[in-house]
């Protein structure tokens, strides 16, 4: 009988099977959250594996650091965290890394934590094969609960921001050669480095979700993040809250610039690394939401049904055959 391997079960086959050594539902968030006397703590872990998420071709140590730091800080936003309290950092380096290297992805991390709060707390450093870098993060649980468990049918699906420029701009720095119809101008290139190299997130979102709430009983959202891609976060929503999305295609905020085709929307949807935030809301709820933040859209809503996603233009739903992110 074969044995089965990490890549025939996947990611999210093997989360689900090592969640049966935890507490009930504790795998099903990014974050876990820890109840004290006075304040409600979150925790995240996140890391950046080279040759998988990272290499010299495609980012320096500088940009790498503000990543990694941000990838937890997206994790934490989007489990309703009102306050970074600090990371720690585990590092594996080969024996001849080069210190100015291991310098500038501190200088990086500082940057970062400097913008978005927090201190670094300690971590742990060993020898290894490959660069890893490891972040636990720590913030303190706002008013409101984000939680992938939480979204509801008839609810409107929202996205903070654009899909899809972190994704170019990875093929960019890799020197991935596009179809010779496809003309990218400066502004894009520009733009969607900086979505790979320095991704930002959204730090008046939870403001701006208390400043629209209009019914204060209402203390528990739907939410996640977008760092394995749009469709794999709305997925993820789908799943966890056992609901089916409809998406609307022509709702998908694009840059203005982002070009047509089947590829294009295949790099949009499934990029990664874009750290937006998928969430639902209430009808009313969501209306003012939109309105109070220009930057935030509605792309769909949830329905009674199977967990599953399908858009409103059915023609698009060969798109859905496309593969998600792999990390095994």
């Amino acid at each position: 009988m074969r044995k089965e391997l990490l890549e025939d079960l996947g990611e999210k086959e093997l989360i689900n099977r090592l969640g049966k050594f935890m507490p009930k539902n504790q795998v099903l968030d990014d974050c876990a959250l820890i109840s004290t006397k006075n304040n409600n703590l979150l925790v995240n872990n996140d890391s950046l594996v080279e040759n998988v998420h990272f290499n010299d071709i495609t980012i320096s140590a500088r940009d790498l650091g503000w990543k990694a730091v941000v990838s937890n800080i997206s994790d934490l936003l989007s489990s309703g965290s009102k306050k970074n309290i600090g990371i720690t950092i585990s590092l594996i380096l080969p024996a001849k890394t080069e210190w100015v290297w291991v310098e500038e992805l501190y200088k990086g991390i500082n940057k970062a934590l400097k913008k978005y709060g927090g201190i670094i707390l300690g971590g742990d450093c060993s020898i290894g094969n490959e660069r890893i870098i490891s972040i636990t993060a720590i913030g303190m649980q706002g008013e409101l609960e984000l939680r992938r468990t939480a979204c509801k049918a008839g609810e409107i699906i929202l996205t903070t921001g654009i899909h899809g420029l972190s994704r170019l701009g990875f093929m960019i720095k890799s020197k991935i050669n596009f179809d010779n119809d496809i003309c990218l101008n400066e502004r894009l290139i520009n733009r969607s480095i900086e979505h790979f190299c320095r991704p930002k997130v959204n730090t008046n979102f939870l403001k701006n979700l208390l400043k629209s709430r209009s019914n204060k009983k209402l203390t528990t959202i739907g939410c996640t993040d977008s760092s394995d891609g749009l469709f794999q976060a709305i997925q993820d929503l789908t799943i966890a809250s056992n609901c089916k999305a409809i998406i609307d295609y022509e709702k998908i905020p694009k840059d203005k610039d982002w070009p047509q085709g089947d590829k294009w929307d295949e790099y949009y949807f499934f990029g990664g690394e874009d750290y937006e935030l998928i969430f639902s809301l209430p009808e009313e709820w969501a209306k003012k939401m939109t309105k109070l933040d220009k930057n935030i859209n509605e792309i769909g809503f949830f329905t009674k049904g199977e967990p599953s996603i399908e858009f409103k233009d059915h023609k698009k739903n060969k798109l859905l055959k496309n593969t998600p992110f792999k990390h095994f």
